[in-house]
């Protein structure tokens, strides 16, 4: 459940280096301008000496005006104590887009949850490698675009589809089983903004046939993994896992039966973590509130 509530609030998401006074700092600046704290979680990482925060607060009342929040805080608290932040607003749904080859489990569960009211998010456009899902985006009224890529026009290609996210102000973009590899170019467009969902347990069985690969090796669990993309393939920091028995009645119908379960709850965790604003990626890893 959101903590919001139906009212609006702002987030804070912050790191810096680890030192004494900054969540008297943060909640200072947010008491002096009458802001009400209905969330606030904080994490050291004392190996590296570096602190994580999340807070949010009610903006019904606060003194500062909405967009003049980012500046205040860099001014007052920010860069005083060297801090990285993220400044969200839960009156604003974001904007994601999808993107699918033509495996439809992960899509349709995307697209249940988005109707049903579970998610406030908007999903302005469909992008695939292929037509096959296009009835599926027709059935949401949902504009779908193919943007057909080979060897030879790929980069082409990817500057159209990185257009068509600018035009749709798109905030993130989720990879529901899109298969093909995105350019370095691509994921440096979107640092931190697309989540793949990894059809194991990672690290572990990688290539396009896993399930065979874990059924050869009679293993006794199974797993899928959301995580960030980035250069490195299947290697970015991730966000959500999960996992299932596996025994040797299992056949590999089962097995993929019930990864493609795994799949799409795995991935719908990672989905609502970030349209709640509670992922927070440090070099190769993710803080998770």
């Amino acid at each position: 459940m959101s903590t919001n509530a139906g009212n609006n609030t702002a987030i804070l998401l912050i790191h810096c280096p680890d030192q004494m006074g900054l969540v008297a700092a943060v909640t200072d600046f947010l008491h002096k301008n009458n802001g009400n704290v209905i969330s606030i979680e904080q994490h050291v990482e004392r190996d590296i000496n570096h602190f994580f925060m999340r807070v949010e607060w009610e903006l019904n009342g606060f003194s500062i005006p909405q967009e003049k929040i980012d500046e205040f805080f860099g001014t007052l608290i920010g860069r005083k104590f060297q801090m990285e932040w993220q400044l969200h607003f839960t009156n604003r749904k974001p904007r994601m887009a999808i993107f699918v080859s033509k495996m439809s489990h992960c899509l349709y569960d995307i697209l249940q949850r988005y109707v049903s009211g579970e998610w406030a998010v908007e999903i302005p456009c469909i992008i695939s490698n292929h037509d096959n899902l296009h009835y599926i985006a027709e059935r949401f009224e949902i504009p779908f675009h193919v943007f057909q890529i080979d060897k030879n026009n790929k980069a082409e290609q990817e500057a159209a589809e990185l257009a068509l996210l600018l035009e749709k102000e798109v905030d993130f973009v989720v990879l529901a089983r899109y298969m093909q590899i995105l350019s370095d170019n691509f994921v440096a467009a979107l640092p931190n903004r697309i989540i793949n969902i990894h059809h194991s347990f990672l690290p572990a069985f990688k290539g396009a046939r896993p399930y065979h690969s874990a059924f050869s090796r009679g293993v006794k669990i199974i797993g899928a993994t959301s995580h960030y993309v980035t250069a490195d393939l299947d290697e970015g920091p991730i966000i959500a896992q999960d996992v299932v028995a596996i025994s040797h009645r299992d056949s590999i119908d089962d097995l993929i039966r019930k990864g493609k379960n795994l799949e799409k709850v795995v991935l719908a965790e990672g989905i609502w973590l970030e349209l709640q604003h509670r992922i927070l990626p440090y070099r190769n890893k993710t803080i998770v509130f």
